[in-house]
């Protein structure tokens, strides 16, 4: 897989990882746990990357339990620390914001985490020759379905150039990744920094057209009565002659690690979303799915949460033909329902 992504991925293309749950939530970084054998197993394999040039800081991101009591655990796994890979600390814990912690994450390179989040205050502290940012979103519960207003970047355009004048090299990433969202504002703060290219300004027009077109249900007098009407329109405009908004939204929060595809012709979509199946037969204008919330829409021929994934994770192309399809020829589509067995 790593050997794929240096492969897949632009030549300038830099990654960044997170130390796996095991090392810092579960063992706790506990020194008599085997967790030098746990970061050893994982930075070799991170290691390919590395030497293509293509490894950015590795995030040890510490759970919300593990507070300045366990100050002797957090210096004892630093000092394990490899000096030719760059490491990140993101507390979630107040007790960590004092000038011993500071002291500790400069001696080995360190950087602390400059977060906007609902947990810590946005310290912006540089204990390393690099700095490290992550905007979680400010919702508390989840954080990251989130859409942050330009007045809220801008607000944070000062601190990115302090940390340019003050460091190397700036990392920073939107965790707010709900429907669209981090990319968005990613781009958006990039362009007020004065460093989005052209091609990332093009796409963040296309998020801000998919959102967008996400509020607007179109009124029954403007639905489209042909394909080539329906084709011109935005996805999120086409899943709305289905489904609601919500469900959408839904739909979105949904990884894509969970859909798996079984078969995809151009007659035929099965696909698995979780433990669930469903079935687009384009050649017998029939949908096919196994949920409780589908049973309960098949008769109005509304989608489903699982429905709208599949469309989400198809090429765009194709699901907005296959979907033209079926609002210019509803009454000859079937939804039915698959039997669990």
């Amino acid at each position: 897989m790593i050997y794929g992504l240096i492969r897949a991925s632009p030549k300038d293309f830099v990654f960044s990882a997170k130390l796996p749950k095991l090392i810092t939530h579960k063992k706790k970084l506990e020194p008599d746990s085997g967790i030098k054998e746990d970061l050893d197993r994982f930075l070799a394999l991170m290691n390919p990357m590395r030497e293509a040039g293509k490894l950015g800081p590795i995030l040890i991101q510490l759970s919300p339990g593990f507070g300045y009591g366990s100050l002797d655990k957090l210096a004892s796994f630093l000092a394990l620390l490899p000096k030719d890979f760059k490491f990140a600390v993101e507390f979630r814990n107040l007790s960590w914001l004092r000038p011993e912690t500071w002291r500790l994450l400069e001696k080995h390179n360190v950087a602390y985490t400059i977060v906007d989040e609902p947990l810590l205050p946005p310290e912006t502290v540089f204990t390393a020759d690099f700095s490290y940012f992550r905007w979680h979103g400010r919702r508390e519960r989840p954080w990251f379905n989130y859409r942050y207003s330009e007045g809220e970047l801008r607000e944070w355009v000062p601190r990115v150039k302090e940390a340019e004048k003050k460091t190397k090299e700036v990392y920073g990433y939107f965790n707010n990744h709900f429907h669209g969202y981090a990319p968005e504002n990613c781009i958006q703060l990039l362009e007020m920094l004065g460093k989005a290219t052209r091609l990332q300004t093009k796409v963040k027009k296309k998020i801000q057209s998919y959102i967008s077109a996400k509020q607007m249900k179109l009124p029954v007098e403007k639905a489209p009565t042909s394909r080539e009407e329906a084709l011109k329109l935005e996805l999120p405009q086409l899943l709305l002659e289905f489904t609601d908004r919500k469900r959408i939204d839904r739909a979105e929060t949904i990884r894509e690690t969970s859909v798996s595809f079984l078969r995809r012709t151009p007659q035929l979509v099965k696909a698995k979303v979780k433990e669930y199946t469903v079935e687009i037969d384009m050649a017998n204008k029939t949908i096919r799915h196994d949920c409780d919330d589908w049973s309960k829409r098949v008769p109005d021929k509304r989608f489903c949460k699982h429905v709208v994934r599949i469309f989400l994770s198809l090429p765009l192309k194709t699901s907005k033909e296959i979907l033209a399809g079926i609002i210019t020829e509803k009454d000859l589509w079937q939804f039915e329902i698959i039997e669990r067995i």
